[in-house]
């Protein structure tokens, strides 16, 4: 029994975790008045009636701190590329040169700075919400064990662990959303 309320923590842990790197993936994605490749690379476009992400469709790189330059391995992908683009209300207007599909990355302004922070906190805030639900799963299954013979003290421990556990993620959740912040407000 004892291997089995272990278990329950490391699949909380393993939850957390994974909670953290959704919210990693989701702030690369919040444009900062840089050109980022991660801005674009998950958006869907699509390739012979297949939903795809464009980063298997094409070449995504940075060509100074404010372009994008998409290089599609087929031609006819241009226009696919770019309605995507455009349906993702990124608010930028992609240039079609016949070649490349180049995106200028406007300066942001103190308006639309104080949108992306909220959106960010927001980001963070479903990223502790899903942290808690972690932690109350772990937790009702080491409240059953103890109904079914786990001893009540080890018990104790344990919640207290996942408690720690939940904490300890939720500072870094914090930390994130910070660093982001001031990237994002940072002129």
């Amino acid at each position: 029994m004892t291997e089995e309320v272990e278990k329950y923590v490391t699949d909380a842990k393993a939850l957390m975790q994974h909670s953290i790197e959704h919210l990693q993936k989701e702030l690369q994605k919040v444009r900062t008045g840089k050109a980022s490749p991660s801005m674009v690379s998950e958006l869907i476009v699509p390739y012979y009636g297949n939903p795809t992400p464009m980063n298997q469709v094409a070449n995504i790189s940075s060509l100074d701190a404010r372009t994008l330059v998409i290089q599609p391995w087929e031609k006819n992908m241009l226009a696919p590329i770019e309605k995507a683009i455009f349906e993702a209300n990124l608010g930028i207007t992609p240039q079609n040169d016949g070649e490349v599909v180049r995106l200028s990355i406007p300066p942001l302004t103190e308006e639309r700075r104080k949108n992306l922070v909220k959106q960010i906190k927001s980001l963070g805030e479903e990223a502790k919400v899903s942290l808690r639900n972690a932690r109350h799963k772990a937790m009702d299954q080491v409240k059953k064990a103890i109904k079914e013979g786990y001893p009540e003290d080890a018990g104790k421990r344990t919640e207290n662990e996942i408690q720690e556990l939940t904490d300890s993620f939720s500072k870094k959740v914090d930390k994130l959303v910070e660093t982001k912040e001031t990237d994002i407000m940072t002129i």
